[in-house]
């Protein structure tokens, strides 16, 4: 039987909070990005734009994450995880931490910085993790499914 935990729900609570927190922060940034670069000193113009495109598309890629994990929860919750569903939420998920690396192996190119490539590695690391998780839940439900035909 499976017991429902406080660490389920603590990290449903989490991952609602982070949804909101990066659906505003995404919808903020081209309103916001101009007065912060004046306040930084930062002036030029061409440069700040593209930055804001970069953190507004990889602020809705992270948006676009939370939501899956947000789908995911709701079968945790529930008792049942090993559904095709999930399979189909990690598939997405690993697509927009793809995009992301993507996104930021192309700023490299522009504007280098340490940070960049630390961000970049740790997305396709994040892609190959949920493409795992991808594959691990799947051989699951086969397993599952078989188990439940011989009962």
């Amino acid at each position: 039987m499976y017991k429902k935990s406080v660490t389920h729900y603590l990290s449903k609570i989490i991952i609602d909070i982070l949804f909101c927190l990066s659906v505003l922060c995404t919808v903020a940034v081209p309103f916001v990005s101009k007065e912060l670069f004046n306040c930084i000193g930062y002036s030029e113009v061409n440069s700040s734009t593209v930055f804001s495109v970069i953190v507004f598309l990889s602020g809705a890629c992270c948006s676009y994450i939370l939501f899956n994990l947000k789908q995911m929860y709701t079968s945790l919750l529930v008792g049942n995880p090993f559904i095709d569903k999930n399979v189909s939420h990690f598939r997405k998920m690993a697509v927009a931490c793809i995009v992301i690396a993507v996104i930021y192996v192309i700023k490299c190119f522009f504007m280098f910085t340490y940070a960049t490539v630390v961000i970049a590695i740790v997305f396709a690391v994040g892609c190959l993790f949920c493409l795992t998780l991808k594959d691990l839940f799947k051989q699951t439900i086969n397993y599952k499914t078989e188990n439940d035909l011989t009962i």
